[in-house]
């Protein structure tokens, strides 16, 4: 792969980093600050969600920015808001206070996940788009690992106000990303649809080792062919539809309610406040291998292998989670929620964000990504909201809950297996004539 290309991959991926280090951040946070201002269970949950709310709104306006302003001015904002945002919360005094920068925060995070997967598919040639898109995702598990390394080193420092140590740490990254994105070049395909700017866009293709004037033509082809169609036209239904369903499943698995409540989840199960923040490191270690696992096979092996494996995966050790709760000692629960991890890792963690990154048309791609966002993160928001109240529940309880997210994995086996197509090494400008029809 060209030196090039592969820079600007891994620098865009970064706003993956911030994503995975916000999202998990809190899980160190989260019962410290129930106990410090009293929070009912309700109040509680909406503390904790309100970071998703903020990924629903970031999601749905996330494209906006990306079409008028660039992909690059739109990822610099985004790690200035993730700066703010990580100060903001780590400095609050009240509730509500914290609740509007994680909100912030979130807003950050719901528009990376439009933005920076568009950017990577965009510069990407097809032979490795897979692998350069999960560098995304591969940089959102490094954030997650770190944060929950840094949560469990940062137990105690500070004594009770450990947990604002925990979330200001996110600053950090958010800067030097910031600084990155300054010495990042704009998205060609952007240049050429949004600015008509073809000779900027030949110089930066020239730079990544693409072919310029051939992709030049095809994606102006591209456009024409599309001329003034909306994401709502009817045309690309099937496309909002495929969209809508892995990011729904996604979070039917039930991923975001252990990342979120890992230490929590643990507790529940018998382990100690320090030994259920070292199994969240655990989660974090298994998480990242796995994904290189999913990094390496995407473009060997296609995304609906991947998809099989991960379904399989998650139903077998879902039911044993469920299975584990069951009982009065819940033996085992370490390993099936590793177990877990991995077959999220390798099958929908890797293939999400590359699958619906490049399964929409040059034409509505950014809004296509934003539907996927916004499904992804609505449900994500519902599962964190009401994770704690049912499974605190005596008349739900985890076991309950586990088995639920089981089901629906069974679900996600027969979508993958009836309606998922494979766009492994196609090229985005023949996505629409390869699998619109």
């Amino acid at each position: 792969m060209n030196r090039n290309l592969v820079i600007w991959s891994i620098t865009v991926a970064l706003g993956g980093f911030l994503f995975g280090m916000d999202v998990a951040v809190i899980s160190g946070a989260e019962q410290v600050i129930q106990k410090l201002w009293g929070l009912s269970k309700l109040m509680h949950g909406t503390a904790i969600a309100m970071a998703l709310y903020g990924t629903i709104v970031g999601a749905v306006i996330g494209s906006f920015p990306a079409n008028k302003f660039g992909r690059k001015k739109t990822l610099l904002w985004i790690g200035i808001i993730f700066l703010i945002s990580s100060i903001g919360a780590a400095i609050a005094q009240d509730v509500n206070t914290f609740m509007v920068f994680r909100f912030l925060g979130g807003f950050a995070i719901g528009a990376s996940s439009v933005v920076a997967p568009i950017y990577i598919s965009e510069i990407a040639p097809p032979k490795y788009r897979g692998r350069l898109a999960v560098s995304f995702q591969l940089n959102i598990v490094a954030g997650i690992l770190f944060a929950y390394l840094s949560n469990y080193l940062l137990q105690g420092v500070g004594g009770e106000n450990d947990w604002r140590y925990m979330l200001g740490v996110v600053a950090i990254p958010s800067l030097l990303f910031s600084i990155f994105m300054l010495f990042t070049p704009e998205s060609p395909r952007w240049l050429i649809l949004y600015r008509n700017n073809e000779r900027e866009a030949r110089r930066i293709f020239a730079l990544s080792g693409a072919p310029a004037d051939e992709l030049i033509q095809e994606i102006k082809n591209s456009v024409q062919q599309q001329k003034r169609e909306s994401l709502f036209s009817g045309k690309f239904n099937r496309y909002i539809l495929l969209a809508f369903l892995i990011a729904f499943f996604n979070q039917l698995s039930g991923i975001n309610a252990i990342i979120y409540f890992a230490p929590r989840v643990f507790k529940m199960a018998g382990l100690e406040k320090s030994s259920a923040f070292l199994s969240s490191v655990g989660i974090g270690v298994v998480n990242f291998i796995f994904t290189l696992l999913g990094w390496y096979l995407i473009d060997r092996l296609g995304r609906r292998t991947l998809m099989y494996i991960g379904s399989i995966g998650y139903i077998v050790s879902l039911s044993l989670i469920a299975f584990s709760f069951s009982g009065d000692t819940h033996s085992g629960i370490t390993w099936f929620v590793f177990l877990f991890i991995a077959a999220h890792a390798v099958g929908q963690g890797a293939v999400i964000w590359v699958f619906i990154s490049e399964v929409f048309p040059n034409s509505v791609r950014a809004a296509g990504m934003s539907l996927g966002s916004l499904t992804h993160w609505f449900f994500a928001a519902l599962i964190s909201q009401t994770f704690t109240f049912f499974a605190e529940s005596p008349s739900i309880g985890p076991m309950r809950i586990f088995i639920f997210f089981a089901v629906m994995m069974v679900f996600q086996l027969l979508f993958v297996w009836k309606l998922m197509p494979e766009t492994k090494g196609i090229a985005l400008e023949d996505m629409n004539a390869r699998i619109g029809h």
